[in-house]
Parts: structure tokens; sequence; C-alpha cells
């Protein structure tokens, strides 16, 4: 999952579709301000492939991305990868 903090809103969309509840809110320093953005929760970074699997990520058309009005959220799925 890539979250384009240039794009993102923060309008929790993303957050609120995912039905692995992997997706949160948080606050960074961007571009000299804060800002708040969606981001993969840490408990799901190092497994994010195994997570986002049942929302079938190859299509591009998960929860997530297609809730978002922004398009600041897509996924790279890449199976040659994940062995």
């Amino acid at each position: 999952m890539v979250v384009d903090s240039d794009k993102c809103t923060g309008c929790t969309k993303c957050t609120q579709s995912c039905p692995k509840n992997a997706l949160e809110l948080v606050t960074e320093f961007i571009d000299l301000e804060d800002k708040t953005i969606a981001a993969i929760k840490e408990e799901h970074r190092k497994k994010i492939q195994y997570t986002c699997t049942t929302c079938k990520p190859e299509t591009n058309q998960t929860p997530c991305t297609t809730a978002c009005n922004a398009k600041a959220i897509w996924c790279i799925w890449n199976p040659s990868n994940t062995k």
C-alpha cells in the first residue's frame, strides 16, 4: 500500500472502508506544517502483504483505494517478491 501525502486530505474514507482495520490517521510534519494523513498501522507494516491479500490488491480495486476520491492510496502488488 502506498499513500501519497501530497494528495491525501485526511478524509478518513480509506480508514473506515478497510475491513482489516490496517489504516489510521497520523499527523506528520510535511512541507513545514503538520498534516493529517492516512498511514498503515505499525502492527501491519511488516505483514501488509498478508493483511491485504483478502482484498485482492492485484486488482487495485481494494476498499481503501476505491474509497479515496483524491486517488492518494494505491496498491503495489508483486507476488514474485513475496517469497
